[in-house]
């Protein structure tokens, strides 16, 4: 019995060593995209999972938001970007 509930709380840890390496990886990226001078990438949501970042919001041109998918993909603990920012017309 012992041996399973030792089982139960190593996962409930890694659960949250994840949540907050999956938080610390999303201010990571939310920082890379406000030190860029190239753009101001105010109003994007930057979400982690498991090393897999979401960046969604609006920006003006399609050059922002590959550029926005690029700042992302650099930063520490990053495995893949999904990118869904929305180019405003």
């Amino acid at each position: 019995m012992v041996g399973l509930m030792g089982c139960a709380s190593d996962r409930s840890n890694q659960s949250t060593d994840l949540r907050i390496e999956d938080s610390r990886t999303a201010e990571r990226v939310r920082e890379a995209l406000a030190a860029g001078s190239e753009y101001k990438f105010d109003g994007i949501r930057v979400a982690a999972g498991n090393g897999v970042v979401q960046l969604s919001g609006f920006v003006k041109t399609s050059a922002q938001r590959n550029r926005a998918g690029e700042v992302a993909r650099k930063v520490e603990g990053v495995k893949s970007v999904e990118n869904h920012l929305t180019v405003k017309d």
